[in-house]
């Protein structure tokens, strides 16, 4: 019979029996075993893994398993640069936009906030997400381990239980993509890019109260709305508590 090691790295470790946690697993196997069907089997979601390594040298899921080959598996946005070497995917999973489940509705402006791309509709069904997903190369922000495990499902990330804001924080370390907020870049609405404009462009679609007090402001083309400096100083002040 033949056998080989594997070792999980990081949060792919959620998903191991805790006696398997960090350190070697012996596998054994008959016949032809590809990667792909042996992290299943262990329980763990091919949709949460972006690199695997086999005596060192990256492999596809469709790898098949040899006698004697020390296996190590890295999960999505391992902090660890890999977009030289990951064979896994056809387009880098680094690529960071998002789409979020109705349950996760509570997050989705802060995640637009801190400047990522997002896009949310409570109306989506599962379906619909993955459609889109896929459609967008988009990774799906979820609570239900379930839809990691689904076969359509390519890019999924599990949110933890809490607050937004705790929410958030799990995906920003996570995924260790702090270097990336770009804060009040998007309109917290509709997620589109936010532009800066001075106030007497915009005359026609502003309030008076803003004309008065400001000479900018970030605007967002697609609500054609104005976000004002006064309703998003305290916001300000949160994200730099938060993140930086």
């Amino acid at each position: 019979m033949a056998k080989g090691t594997f070792r999980f790295y990081e949060e792919l470790n959620d998903f191991l029996p805790q006696h398997l946690k960090k350190v070697d697993i012996e596998t054994e196997f008959i016949g032809k075993r590809s990667i792909k069907e042996t992290i299943e089997n262990l329980g763990v979601p091919p949709s949460t893994v972006d690199l695997v390594l086999v005596n060192g040298q990256p492999v596809d899921f469709d790898y098949i398993l040899k006698h004697g080959d020390r296996v190590s598996v890295y999960p999505v946005f391992e902090k660890l640069n890999i977009q030289n070497v990951s064979m896994l995917r056809k387009f880098p999973l680094r690529r960071v936009r998002f789409i979020a489940e109705v349950d996760l509705r509570d997050m989705v402006q802060w995640m637009r906030m801190l400047g990522f791309d997002t896009t949310f509709n409570a109306n989506c069904s599962i379906p619909d997400i993955i459609e889109i997903s896929g459609r967008e190369n988009r990774i799906i922000l979820t609570k239900q381990k379930e839809l990691l495990k689904s076969e359509s499902v390519t890019h999924a990330f599990q949110v933890c239980s809490g607050t937004a804001t705790t929410q958030v924080n799990h995906v920003m370390d996570d995924l260790d993509i702090k270097d990336r907020i770009k804060p009040f870049s998007r309109c917290i609405r509709c997620n589109t890019r936010l532009e800066n404009r001075q106030i007497n462009e915009i005359l026609d679609q502003i309030s008076l109260e803003t004309n008065r007090i400001f000479e900018k402001c970030l605007y967002c083309r697609s609500c054609r709305k104005d976000d004002r400096q006064n309703n998003t100083r305290q916001l300000k002040v949160d994200i730099i508590r938060l993140y930086i």
